[in-house]
């Protein structure tokens, strides 16, 4: 989700809405964090989205069978691929302008990992 704020929103995820923090970063240009609010995916909170923003990104197996499975039913990628901590991803839209993702986790817990660094400003606020 994208954060006008991060520091307040970081505040209001964690505090007010009792989320469990999994890892946090402010490396590369952007203010990252993801919170276990529920049931169901992380929520990551990002500065370098601009707000309202929600996108979903979903785990796939074979990320270049994936696509060329896709690009065979007339997908395109808006951007990609990029790199995201857990490996190569591409950014797509709906016919709507809706925002989407597809990764292969080709780097398992490498966030998780990285958030123990004891030169993460964020990790002592677990």
């Amino acid at each position: 989700m994208g954060t006008s704020n991060f520091d307040t929103d970081f505040h209001y995820y964690k505090f007010v809405l009792g989320g469990k923090l999994h890892w946090a970063f402010d490396r590369f240009g952007a203010k990252v964090a993801a919170f276990e609010i529920g049931e169901g995916p992380l929520l990551l909170i990002a500065d370098h989205l601009t707000p309202p923003t929600c996108m979903p990104i979903y785990e796939v197996s074979d990320l270049d069978g994936k696509t060329r499975e896709l690009r065979n039913r007339g997908w395109k990628e808006e951007k990609g691929p990029i790199e995201i901590p857990n490996g190569p991803c591409y950014i797509f839209k709906d016919s709507s302008g809706n925002c989407f993702g597809i990764f292969e986790n080709i780097r398992p817990a490498v966030a998780e990992e990285s958030y123990k660094d004891e030169k993460n400003k964020y990790r002592f606020q677990d």
